[in-house]
């Protein structure tokens, strides 16, 4: 074999490698937020699980194909709080999550939808979390396919890691609201905050992290940095996120994540915050 022939052959090997990676790597670093086309193109990888959340009827009528649902109230215990690390591990491996998959999350109810990423952060795999850019009604339209058929339960070993930086309590946000290196984000309604929030708190809505509220098409990643800009908040500071019981304030800290502020949300929110009479309370007054 000629020099020529040699070098040739080597060329080709090496084109080959490059174009056709290994399967299990088609899905790393998968960016937290993740499009209908990209969903659609990995429906078949092994290494990718989809994880509805929301109206259990819904699901039943049709969902994206492979899905598997996982109801809210199998997420939360007592007072609406997080259930334990190794039941909540537990109730998500059910729903296919597992530790060398990726998992693309979406549901009908936006508030349920941020819960579920904040419940695989809680257990420490929230790096491994897409949200679907746009829900069901989305899917559909774009012509592509759904199933009313469930997969079988999730068997796959999802393990615990330790994790210090998803949540926060009532005590933690009490030393913390004079801290300059802390935003506390409102995620309520009007009248919520009207009738009382957290002093040095700002209002926000979690309907201005979507640009179509229908299909549940998000804005922009640079859209919805702007919007934490607009909130005040600050290159290195911590966004700490509260609504009622927090539902929405967890959807509003996967925000903040997918765009990389440092960000934990206060589970217990303000129906928490409320029942200790040390705790102060801002009313604004008309």
């Amino acid at each position: 074999m000629t020099i020529e022939r040699v070098v040739l052959a080597v060329l080709t090997l090496f084109a080959v490698n490059e174009a056709t990676p290994p399967a299990a790597a088609t899905t790393r670093a998968v960016e937290p937020i993740v499009s209908t086309d990209w969903l659609h193109g990995h429906l078949n990888d092994a290494h990718v699980r989809v994880i509805v959340t929301g109206d259990r009827d819904e699901y039943n009528r049709a969902h994206i194909p492979g899905a598997r649902f996982i109801d809210h109230m199998a997420m939360v215990g007592n007072g609406h709080r997080p259930l334990s690390v190794d039941a909540m591990a537990a109730a998500l491996a059910k729903a296919g999550a597992a530790d060398d998959a990726h998992v693309v999350i979406y549901g009908d109810t936006p508030m349920a939808t941020g819960w579920l990423f904040m419940a695989l952060a809680s257990i420490g795999h929230g790096d491994e979390v897409s949200m679907l850019d746009g829900g069901l009604p989305l899917w559909r339209a774009e012509g592509r396919p759904t199933s009313n058929s469930a997969p079988s339960v999730g068997k796959d070993r999802l393990t615990v890691r330790s994790v210090t930086d998803v949540s926060v309590d009532a005590a933690w946000v009490r030393n913390h609201l004079e801290s300059p290196d802390v935003r506390i984000l409102d995620v309520r309604t009007t009248r919520e905050w009207d009738a009382g929030h957290l002093p040095r708190a700002t209002f926000v809505l979690w309907q201005d992290l979507y640009a179509d509220l229908k299909t549940l098409k998000l804005k922009s990643p640079d859209q919805i940095r702007a919007f934490f800009a607009q909130a005040g908040v600050r290159p290195g500071q911590q966004v700490v996120t509260y609504c009622a019981v927090g539902m929405r304030a967890s959807l509003m800290y996967w925000a903040a994540r997918a765009v990389g502020l440092p960000a934990r949300v206060y589970v217990g929110s303000f129906e928490d915050w409320r029942k200790d009479a040390a705790n102060p309370i801002v009313q604004d007054r008309n």
